[in-house]
């Protein structure tokens, strides 16, 4: 039986020597689908002929999460459905689990905002008297605590931390560099995993001072993280579709909810400009009532008793 890593280093074969394809094609053919791959294999999915439409469908879902744009979603479709044609051409696999797939266009609906009740649930989820249940905590924590994006989180390095301060270092979109607060919390499970499964997970020699690694020693990746996310939110009982940046989100809505000034809510998250931030100012309408009877005037009835005075 092929296994799916066999079954992708054939139809690269096909692709370069029966069809000669363009080299830069190939290239882009090969990362699409090993991305694919990987997050199969991450899910526990090595034989090409188990893969579902749903498999399909939540690897889509995943790189809309990540914020890929509908364009590039829509290339690593089009990879992924020459690959399961090829298998099908090859007797590897009868069924086409990319039958009747689309991308939805425009994927414009914002990601579900977590409460702090959700939040905790899943952040109490990671069995951390493992090597990986402490790892995953420590991530999660920092997440939420600092509502960096997923490629943020996995490129944190350990000089990166100013433990005093309580202050991480971020390099963001371009490169551009920025300090966000962290606080005590997410700073103790990070020092827990740092001084406990990093230690043996460094020795590897492979971690290039990076925070979070995975069980080889290298750097996590972004559909790891997805990946766990997912599952404890599960394991939580929570059924919204949540992803990373659905931290980021509950990040920033709580913080405006708390009463944090949006200017510094654009600085935390990276926003170059501050109507991005704007977009976590949909808050719940029953909340906004509340606000706007407990601090207008008219509502108050401060206006009322100034003009009675």
């Amino acid at each position: 039986m092929l296994t799916l890593s066999d079954s992708l280093k054939s139809f690269i074969d096909y692709l370069r020597i029966e069809r000669q394809v363009a080299a830069n094609t190939v290239l882009a053919y090969q990362k699409d689908l090993e991305r694919y791959t990987s997050f199969l294999q991450e899910g526990g999915l090595t034989n090409p002929q188990m893969i579902s439409h749903q498999n399909v469908y939540a690897f889509l879902e995943m790189l809309h999460d990540l914020t890929l744009c509908a364009a590039t979603v829509s290339r690593n479709l089009s990879a992924v459905r020459a690959f399961h044609h090829f298998l099908i051409g090859e007797d590897v696999t009868s069924a086409d689990p990319t039958e009747n797939i689309v991308v939805p266009k425009p994927w414009m609906k914002l990601p579900e905002v977590l409460s702090t009740d959700e939040i905790e649930r899943i952040l109490n989820q990671p069995d951390t008297s493992t090597d990986k249940g402490l790892r995953d905590r420590a991530m999660l924590e920092t997440a939420y605590a600092t509502g960096v994006r997923v490629s943020e989180l996995v490129g944190l390095k350990l000089q990166d931390i100013f433990w005093q301060d309580e202050f991480i270092r971020v390099f963001g979109k371009g490169g551009k560099e920025r300090l966000v607060p962290v606080g005590e919390t997410a700073l103790d499970w990070i020092r827990l995993y740092i001084q406990g499964p990093r230690v043996r997970l460094a020795a590897l020699g492979l971690s290039g001072d990076l925070i979070f690694l995975n069980r080889f020693g290298k750097k996590i990746s972004r559909q790891s993280v997805w990946i766990h996310l997912k599952k404890y939110a599960l394991e939580a009982g929570i059924s919204k579709v949540i992803s990373p940046h659905s931290l980021r989100h509950s990040f920033a809505t709580h913080l405006i909810e708390g009463g944090a000034d949006l200017r510094a809510v654009q600085e935390m998250l990276g926003h170059a400009d501050i109507i991005t931030t704007q977009i976590y100012t949909h808050l719940d309408r029953n909340y906004l009532k509340q606000v706007h009877q407990k601090f207008h005037p008219l509502e108050s009835g401060a206006l009322w008793r100034a003009k009675d005075v």
